[in-house]
């Protein structure tokens, strides 16, 4: 790299980073040295100094002879210099800024594990009675007692210590902004920001497995877990997915100021299984509660999910006459073993209320769901609980409620699973059939569906049917009219 690009990369971060006054002066000075050596003749140019050493040096005069005269270079340096001097002058007007802000200086602090406001304040040099201060502050200040590592504070501090504006960063989307008043008070603002939300559709076909096959068509794991989920009461994606199953999903992409910050949700997906296709569409009820259904309104789940953990393979299905494994007997497994990793999350098969969670003999770890008056799931052989799952508290679909683990009579790590209906076991894996779909769209709203679930078919089919476009992002507005957000 040639002075030139150093000088005007160093310029480019300057403008960038967050200095105070003293210290941009610093960095500009160091670059206007830079400039002085870019602009002096080449030492080559210059003749060696003479034995008299009050004699002026001579510029040797073939160093701008036109036999190394190059105009295209020459031109080339001059522009560099033009936009080295052009940069200059936007640092020295941020320097200005900062000068006219009386010396003020920003630190951002990230919150760390164990932290606690007094600690954060302490390292970057505020005492105690800015920590009662803010805390004090006219609002709800309420924030300030859950800090989580990820979120940072933003401190403008002046050259005298004084903390002017505090602002707790919890994601791009979101902060509160604390802001020293007249008053010597803190005023508190809650910021919200609307993210861009760009539609991206993507499409895959399965050779292996879902996963696999999502990575191949650049659809992220977590698209690719909600895949999963919004078809999860109509798909095995263990033991049902075939070679040459194929699906798409059209979602949102979250961008703030230029850049991309997340997915957002999806809209539409579609999934063909052994040659029978499945269309989900995202639909907000007048609640604000969101679902997904198919094109006649009909729940995409069912009111429970097939499988409530990630497992490797079923160790050992629901029969009457299974040998036990440790007692050596012929005994009723009234349960479907799905063997998985130790600390493999275990979710709730549907909704309901915990009836137990704690050891229960040969079951070890136990918790038990009951949904309603006929259902109930059992959980067995867990390592541990999830926070907050005890005797009674409410569970929805899809919560973790522990994870595998191999306490009590287990000979592995694993999850035996019960299911029972009406007082008595039934399959896990063939129940599922015969059980209802959780509600549909009420009848008052599916006008409002019918509208909205059309625009979006209507969309998801013109790329369909334009496969040279199907990776192509479709327009923000059209979206947003889709959505109705």
């Amino acid at each position: 790299m040639n002075l030139i690009d150093f000088t005007k990369q160093l310029l480019n971060k300057l403008i960038k980073i967050r200095l105070s006054y003293k210290h941009r002066n610093a960095c500009l000075g160091l670059v206007l040295t830079l400039l002085i050596l870019l602009l002096l003749p080449n030492s080559e140019s210059i003749a060696p100094e003479s034995q008299n050493p009050n004699q002026n040096l001579v510029l040797d005069n073939s160093a701008f002879s036109t036999s190394t005269f190059d105009p295209l270079n020459t031109a080339t340096e001059l522009n560099s210099v033009y936009e080295i001097e052009a940069t200059i002058e936007t640092v020295e007007a941020n320097v200005g800024i900062q000068q006219s802000l009386e010396n003020d200086s920003i630190t951002i602090a990230e919150v760390r594990s164990g932290d606690n406001l007094s600690l954060i304040f302490d390292r970057v040099g505020l005492s105690p009675q800015d920590v009662y201060r803010v805390s004090n502050s006219a609002g709800d200040a309420s924030i300030l007692t859950r800090l989580y590592p990820g979120y940072s504070l933003d401190f403008d501090i002046d050259s005298e210590g004084e903390l002017n504006e505090l602002e707790v960063i919890i994601n791009p989307l979101e902060s509160y902004v604390f802001e020293l008043n007249s008053a010597y008070n803190f005023d508190i603002t809650h910021v919200l920001r609307d993210p861009q939300l760009i539609p991206i559709y993507k499409e895959a076909t399965i050779n292996d497995s879902l996963f696999l096959a999502a990575q191949r068509g650049g659809i992220s794991a977590a698209i690719t877990m909600e895949i999963a989920g919004i078809f999860g009461g109509v798909v095995d994606f263990m033991l049902d997915t075939r070679v040459g199953d194929n699906f798409n999903v059209f979602y949102d992409e979250r961008h703030l100021d230029g850049e991309y910050i997340g997915n957002g949700s999806i809209q539409v997906a579609q999934y063909t299984n052994q040659g029978e296709n499945f269309t989900a569409i995202r639909y907000v009820n007048l609640n604000g509660e969101v679902d997904y259904y198919n094109p006649l309104g009909e729940s995409m789940r069912k009111a429970f999910i097939r499988n409530p953990v990630d497992f490797t393979r079923i160790s050992s299905n629901f029969t009457l006459s299974r040998r036990h494994p440790i007692l050596n007997t012929i005994r009723a497994h009234k349960g479907t073993d799905y063997a998985a990793p130790t600390g493999t999350p275990v979710v709730a098969s549907g909704d309901g209320r915990v009836t137990w969670a704690s050891r229960n003999g040969s079951f070890g770890n136990l918790v038990v769901v009951k949904h309603g008056e006929r259902f109930e799931t059992k959980y067995a052989h867990l390592s541990s609980y999830a926070r907050g799952v005890r005797v009674g508290s409410r569970v929805k679909q899809g919560d973790t409620i522990g994870y595998v683990g191999s306490t009590g009579g287990a000979t592995g790590p694993h999850l035996h699973y019960e299911f029972i209906m009406d007082g008595a076991h039934r399959n896990p894996r063939t129940v599922h059939d015969q059980l209802p779909k959780a509600e549909s769209v009420p009848a008052e709203e599916m006008d409002r569906f019918n509208q909205q679930s059309q625009i979006l078919m209507t969309q998801l089919n013109s790329i369909t049917s334009a496969p040279t476009l199907a990776q192509n992002t479709l327009s923000t507005t059209t979206l947003s009219a889709s959505t109705g957000e």
